[in-house]
């Protein structure tokens, strides 16, 4: 799939600010070729220190610019709601510089997570060089495009040559499935489910690509969103084929490549409902502070079924809901219309950044319920809350009660 490799140069141009590191890293992992790509997303838009922008500021004096239609993952800024975020101007100063200087290498101004809810989104089997870990699983799996794991500096170096190092996922024999994941005996469907059989398939996968049989088919694809974002989260997935529903498994010996898988586990309802109960580190009826939806970000989809919930539960507690979204999303949204008096049932709408990775949570002494795998994983090592997990109904009639409400239709 994808234009023809072409040998890796021993020399860099000149002109080319990213091509000796990128040749530097092919010749690390092995790849002897490069590849055309169609497209990058970056993720060294989140502030870690000034080496990060540093590495930027650097390519842009060197005239270096993008070569390949480039999107952006969340910066550590809301540039679209700046009040809501809470971060001393030393801190504030170079975050905001960062997501600027990308936007000065030509890279497109989406800041979000999901680049697969964008007109960027790329199509069955074209090689591209994206970054983040829920970005990369879905790529390759519901949309069936090609790029491994890359990560900061080397995805940028990948936008700025318009080429992949010619290994890994980007090659074919490299997209067999190697351990099948069965799940056995009743289990309905959910949204929950495909956070837990996530949970599971990352925890057990270690490097290899995870298959799954007898998976539901989903409502949407959000639900495979949720799946692909938890394994990403608990383990190194990059990759996962669900037998009869994701493009290169319609059939079990398609996913596994005509072998034998080299390990079989069997996934039951109670191993599901275990996984999920770790998330929550508070039980029902804990006081709740805030609810935070849209890790990976919400998409237009989910958006639908949020708003009908809140007219119909109007939750009025006080008890902020918010929702981290792309600004794409975000603007659809608004120019239908669609968000007008949401305000008044405490709904906040969060871009260009998520509230795990940034100080935006007015209250952190309550729980914060959510229906994300990733958020409630990382959330309380990076902002220190407790958390609830629960499906989306679950979080909009808890923030309607004040109080974590799990199970109530």
């Amino acid at each position: 799939m994808g234009k023809r490799a072409r040998t890796v140069p021993t020399r860099s141009h000149p002109s080319n600010a990213g091509t000796k590191h990128l040749v530097a890293f092919s010749k690390a992992v092995g790849a002897r070729e490069l590849l055309d790509i169609a497209g990058a997303h970056i993720d060294g838009c989140l502030y870690h220190g000034q080496a990060s922008l540093d590495f930027v500021e650097r390519l842009i004096e060197g005239g270096g610019h993008v070569r390949v239609p480039t999107t952006l993952n969340v910066g550590s800024f809301d540039l679209i709601h700046p009040g809501l975020v809470k971060m001393p101007p030393s801190q504030e100063a170079p975050a905001r510089r960062l997501m600027k200087a990308h936007l000065e290498l030509g890279c497109q101004a989406t800041f979000t997570c999901a680049p697969y809810q964008t007109r960027f989104r790329p199509a069955l089997g074209e090689q591209i060089a994206w970054g983040e870990s829920n970005a990369i699983v879905f790529a390759n799996s519901v949309i069936g495009a090609r790029t491994n794991r890359y990560g900061d500096f080397i995805d940028l170096c990948c936008a700025m040559t318009g080429r992949a190092p010619a290994w890994g996922l980007h090659l074919s024999d490299n997209r067999r499935g190697q351990i099948l994941f069965e799940l056995t005996g009743s289990i309905e469907p959910s949204d929950a489910l495909f956070v837990g059989v996530g949970l599971l398939v990352g925890q057990r996968s270690g490097d290899r690509i995870p298959v799954i049989s007898g998976l539901p088919q989903p409502r949407d694809e959000d639900q495979l969103k949720a799946l692909g974002a938890a394994a990403a989260t608990t383990g190194a997935v990059a990759l996962f084929h669900a037998v009869g529903i994701t493009p290169e498994a319609q059939t079990l010996d398609e996913a596994l490549h005509g072998l034998a898988p080299e390990e079989t586990i069997r996934i039951s309802r109670a191993d599901i409902d275990n996984a999920l109960a770790k998330l929550s580190s508070v039980p029902d009826g804990a006081p709740l502070a805030a609810v935070s939806l849209g890790t990976p970000h919400f998409s237009h989809d989910e958006w639908m079924r949020l708003l009908p919930m809140l007219r119909e539960v109007a939750p009025g507690r006080g008890i902020p809901i918010y929702v981290n979204t792309g600004r794409a999303t975000l603007t659809r949204l608004q120019d239908e219309g669609a968000l007008a008096g949401m305000g008044a049932f405490g709904l906040i709408p969060v871009a260009d950044t998520c509230t795990y990775v940034t100080s935006i949570l007015e209250r952190l002494d309550g729980a914060v319920m959510t229906n994300s795998g990733k958020w409630a994983h990382y959330a309380p090592g990076n902002i220190g809350v407790s958390v609830a997990f629960g499906d989306m109904e679950d979080c909009i009639r808890s923030a309607a009660g004040g109080h974590v409400v799990r199970g109530t239709r």
